[in-house]
């Protein structure tokens, strides 16, 4: 049997840290702007952060968050979700010229058994598609693996973000 093989070791820290309890590291993002580069904070508004996923399923995977620690959508105001919604557009208007997706999927996981990684503070993910690609990380003959240095795409999305003088909200 041939056997294809697509090494992800970046993901190692993200799974053996699965049972432990960490701190929250997008609190911690969100108090220290001095690092946003290092951090890979993309934007900060009134409400929210956007933060590159440290362990994407594809390159230019995207986390939304409020700046209150809170886990669940009722524990989210009005302004807070109304928010969101919009840097998910503004995701997308960057994500697009950048690095040409076809498509996206758009989620959020409550509780760690739907999968979030990160259960007491609500995030949404946006993560770009392509046609063919197979799904989160699936691994499948004939699977494309996309490359490119967070920095990189972090560097192009501060452009492209000011460009388009994005977030608007």
């Amino acid at each position: 049997m041939d056997r294809n093989n697509l090494w992800a070791p970046w993901r190692v820290p993200y799974i053996q840290g699965l049972g432990q309890k960490s701190p929250c590291f997008l609190c911690d993002y969100i108090r220290t702007p001095s690092q946003d580069r290092e951090n890979f904070l993309l934007w900060r508004t009134t409400h929210s952060v956007v933060v590159f996923n440290r362990f994407p399923y594809n390159n230019g995977h995207l986390l939304i968050a409020p700046l209150r620690h809170i886990a669940t959508l009722d524990q989210a105001n009005s302004d807070e979700l109304h928010e969101m919604m919009i840097l998910v557009r503004d995701c997308q208007k960057v994500l697009t010229p950048a690095i040409r997706p076809n498509g996206f999927n758009v989620g959020m996981n409550f509780g760690r058994c739907a999968g979030a990684g990160l259960p007491e503070h609500m995030h949404i993910h946006v993560v770009p598609r392509w046609d063919g690609d197979t799904n989160f990380m699936s691994v499948c003959s004939d699977t494309d693996v996309i490359s490119q240095s967070m920095i990189e795409l972090y560097d192009q999305l501060i452009d492209l973000s000011r460009q388009r003088h994005l977030p608007d909200v």
